[in-house]
């Protein structure tokens, strides 16, 4: 039987405690190693020991171990969140790449796969492969400013955001050094495929298949300048060139704020291919989930086209509606 170091990562906030413990047991009987970050350790209870600590170890036990270690050592990562939980596993470990399996602590959740009723049967499929792995582009974020440069990566969206009382964003876009055109709004999003049912949906652009290479602006509540969304191709680097007018406006990276920015500031961005993987147990499932919770986001579907996303455990307990074929 394979041995796998299985590293957790873990919603900041809800109890998780019934997974952790279904992978404690799966642990004990495989012979696996699991760890996680020093940072979680009052959260995952007894038996999270510090390998370099010999006396605080407990054997079989969860290895606390800092991020670099982390990225190092981790074969799988089992994300028991939602999909920001998910999302941060994957920036975690976006310079060595590792499937990451996603147990559903959030609410909607897009990305993730996987109830927590269902991990006992999940671990067991890691014995026999019997998982496909799933690759996810993401944006690479490069702000360059007076005097600093930092990079972010974003497996979702980013997004520029005005601050309330700061004035609007304003910004010239350019593609491969050629000027596109301008924003005046109140935000511009750009998203990954997967990400384009995030915010980007939410502001009236499309969904766009994951299986489509492509970086996705949006703007929202467009005052002048580009008033619908651009699409862009896998190769085509874009540049945010930040004007007058907005006084300081907030970058989020994957709906967090990591930073301000203002007039003069330059925000590159480059489609980054495959830089995250998902482990996916059943994609065509996962996918009629998808759909359906984009149907409870208002993508229309007819009652017939609805019902059939309802799984058919669940639809045979009901009479069909007499109004419906079939």
């Amino acid at each position: 039987m394979a041995k796998y170091t299985v590293g957790l990562i873990l919603h900041p906030t809800k109890t998780v405690t019934a997974s952790i413990d279904v992978l404690r047991e799966w642990q004990r009987k495989t012979g696996s190693r699991l760890i996680a970050l020093h940072g979680d350790a009052d959260r995952l209870g007894a038996g999270a020991g510090d390998t370099s600590s010999p006396e605080t170890a407990t054997a079989p036990g969860i290895d606390l171990v800092d991020t670099a270690e982390f990225v190092e050592r981790v074969d799988v990562v089992v994300s028991l969140g939602g999909d920001g939980t998910m999302l941060g596993a994957m920036r975690l470990v976006a310079e060595r790449p590792v499937p990451v399996l996603g147990v559903n602590y959030g609410n909607v959740g897009f990305l993730v796969e996987i109830e927590p009723p269902e991990l006992p049967r999940v671990l067991d499929e890691l014995k026999t492969g019997g998982f496909s792995l799933e690759p996810h582009h993401a944006i690479e974020v490069v702000i360059s400013a007076t005097g600093f440069e930092t990079t972010f990566l974003a497996f979702n969206d980013l997004s520029l955001t005005r601050r309330p009382g700061q004035g609007v964003v304003t910004a010239d876009l350019t593609v491969e050094g050629t000027p596109y055109g301008f924003f005046k709004a109140d935000s511009i999003i750009v998203s990954t495929p997967s990400g384009s049912t995030a915010y980007n949906y939410a502001a009236g652009g499309p969904v766009v298949s994951p299986a489509v290479a492509a970086t996705i602006v949006t703007p929202v509540a467009p005052m002048a300048g580009i008033d619908r969304t651009v699409v862009l191709g896998p190769k085509e680097r874009l540049s945010f060139t930040i004007g007058a007018g907005t006084q300081a406006a907030a970058l989020e990276i994957d709906g967090r704020v990591v930073s301000d920015v203002g007039e003069g500031a330059t925000i590159g961005v480059r489609l980054k291919q495959d830089a995250g993987i998902i482990a996916r147990l059943d994609a065509g499932r996962h996918g009629r989930k998808g759909r359906l919770k984009l149907s409870l986001m208002d993508l229309p579907l007819r009652e017939d086209q609805l019902l059939e996303l309802v799984p058919p455990e669940i639809r045979s307990r009901f009479p069909r509606p007499p109004h419906l074929p079939g």
